[in-house]
């Protein structure tokens, strides 16, 4: 493999799939999700595509709502399925995506591991890391958003 094509090609989809939405919807939306649970620990996920861990999440597609969205891709990046309702943090303009984007943080306490997570495609690796050790690497946005939760903090109005 080339170094850094990954990356480019990363960059392509991205900028391919945001042109697309812009003529295709007025408004792009999606969901992340902290995941906290009983032992301190908060799951996050490394993209094959990009750099940095992050909360899991995605998009949020047509006819669908916010909670089915979150819910679907806990499933797909952290084999993790809600047991409880979430609970909304906060709704974040991403203005680093486009002019139009939204994330609204979830923070989820109620879940269960359906199976470990395997590294396909768009997940490099996953999993529960302690609150007070961060992987090296995690991004600045996601370690804003859990000082807010953790830290009982009111949310930024940006991501």
């Amino acid at each position: 493999m080339i170094p850094g094509r990954n990356r480019l090609t990363g960059r392509l989809v991205r900028f391919g799939l945001h042109a697309y939405w812009r003529v295709s919807r007025g408004l792009t939306m999606g969901v992340r999700a902290a995941v906290l649970d009983d032992e301190g620990r908060v799951f996050l996920i490394r993209h094959t595509y990009t750099r940095g861990w992050h909360l899991p999440g995605g998009g949020v597609e047509a006819r669908e709502t916010a909670l089915a969205a979150l819910g679907r891709e806990l499933e797909e990046e952290g084999r993790l399925a809600l047991t409880g309702p979430p609970q909304l943090h906060g709704v974040f303009f991403n203005a680093k995506v486009s002019g139009r984007d939204h994330v609204l943080v979830y923070v989820v306490r109620d879940f269960r591991v359906i199976e470990p997570k395997q590294p396909d495609r768009e997940i490099a690796e996953a999993g529960f890391f302690p609150l007070d050790h961060l992987p090296e690497g995690t991004t600045g946005a996601t370690r804003r958003r859990l000082a807010e939760i953790l830290d009982d903090v009111p949310p930024a109005s940006t991501w």
